[in-house]
């Protein structure tokens, strides 16, 4: 997201001496993604970012494969998954390719006991129980139901929960998030056919600023494993940074869906891209106005990429006995669309509380034992009559 802020305090030059006010000088790290090339910022810390006192445990967090070439459509109770009390541990992949992790999580505790960095991929969180604080070494931001959280690799977080049940919607993404191409102008503004635009933005505040030496324990995850790493450093020791590369916030209630005379595609619901899948937002509407209008989607194939939705809210009036917490999978290969008599249902509708996300991959996804631990069994034959 091409969006300068900055918290703090930092030179007015960069990659210049910024003297501490009894003595010193701050140590400047540069936190960018793809080399030097892609979005960065500059931060300045009390101490050097880099002393690392230990290295303990390292363990697999792999998931494991149950299908790994799939073509049956697949309906998981989300729900039915049981909440742990630790964040990590209570983080369960369902579904996984070369480019993605798409998972659930039910965690019952706040994540202090340590920090979390995950080096492999950006994470987006969507909060669909849930409320609290996302705790970063680049501020904080404060998150409820419907948010998505955006955390660029690389960053050190922790989470504070206020409630006790909490349900997470995640996915961790081998390429960068960002907001569409086509909803930007050439320098990356939002345009005025965005569904949304940079005021919507939650952005980092409260910068937490520690000046503490002990032992620090990160949890960071790396190429299928949790390596548990002890840093003599507090890892929120930055006074100040600026730049364009920083987790922030997005509340799914403040996507402005765009309707037309007849049915929309999903692309005009699209929220955010990456280079190997897409993610939307489905949210209450108007239906189509036309008056021959049929507001149910028509059956379509999917060739190119497998689909997922996951169900927050209302009543997804294309799909019979869906609940929230349901995700459904329709695998590249074989067509899929509203189930019987869910187009005929629709007709004469004005407009839909359905709330949902989906997430399109370019890849197949393999399907993993937890998920299959929350399988229906049936969905596949929901279409026939």
């Amino acid at each position: 997201m091409p969006l300068y802020h900055k918290l703090g305090d930092f030179p007015q030059k960069r990659h210049t001496q910024f003297e501490k006010p009894n003595g010193g000088f701050y140590y400047e790290q540069l936190f960018g993604t793809e080399g030097f090339h892609g979005h960065s910022s500059l931060s300045y810390h009390v101490h050097r970012p880099t002393q690392v006192k230990e290295i303990l445990n390292s363990y697999s967090v792999e998931p494991k494969i149950a299908i790994g070439k799939n073509i049956k459509s697949l309906l998981f109770k989300g729900f039915e998954l049981k909440p742990e009390n630790d964040f990590l541990d209570s983080r369960k992949a369902m579904l996984v390719n070369k480019d993605c992790i798409i998972g659930l999580a039910a965690p019952k505790e706040s994540l202090r006991n340590y920090f979390y960095k995950n080096a492999d991929a950006d994470e987006m969180l969507f909060i669909h129980k849930g409320k609290g604080k996302l705790r970063t070494m680049l501020g904080n931001i404060p998150f409820e139901y419907g948010d998505y959280l955006i955390i660029p690799r690389g960053v050190i977080y922790q989470i504070d929960f206020e409630t006790d049940e909490n349900r997470l919607f995640y996915v961790e993404s081998y390429s960068p998030f960002y907001t569409p191409k086509r909803y930007k102008n050439q320098s990356g503004q939002h345009l005025e056919h965005s569904p949304f635009c940079e005021r919507d933005f939650i952005l980092p505040n409260e910068l937490e600023t520690h000046d503490q030496k002990g032992d620090f324990l990160i949890k960071i995850k790396k190429e299928g494993m949790i390596h548990e790493v002890v840093y003599a450093t507090h890892p929120f020791d930055v006074v100040g940074w600026d730049g364009y590369n920083f987790p922030y916030g997005f509340s799914i209630h403040n996507f402005e869906p765009i309707t037309g005379r007849v049915h929309q595609p999903p692309p005009v619901h699209q929220t955010f891209e990456t280079a190997t899948f897409v993610v939307c937002s489905f949210c209450p509407r108007l239906y189509d106005y036309h008056p021959k209008a049929i507001p149910a989607p028509y059956n379509h194939s999917n060739i190119d990429s497998d689909e997922v939705l996951y169900y927050v809210d209302g009543d997804f009036m294309s799909r019979n006995n869906i609940e929230q917490g349901h995700i459904t999978l329709h695998p590249k290969g074989i067509p899929h669309g509203p189930a019987p008599g869910a187009m005929e249902r629709s007709i004469g509708h004005k407009e839909t509380q359905e709330l949902a996300v989906m997430v399109d991959t370019f890849r197949p996804l393999m399907v993993t034992e937890e998920a299959m631990g929350l399988d229906d069994g049936q969905y596949y034959k929901s279409w026939t009559e």
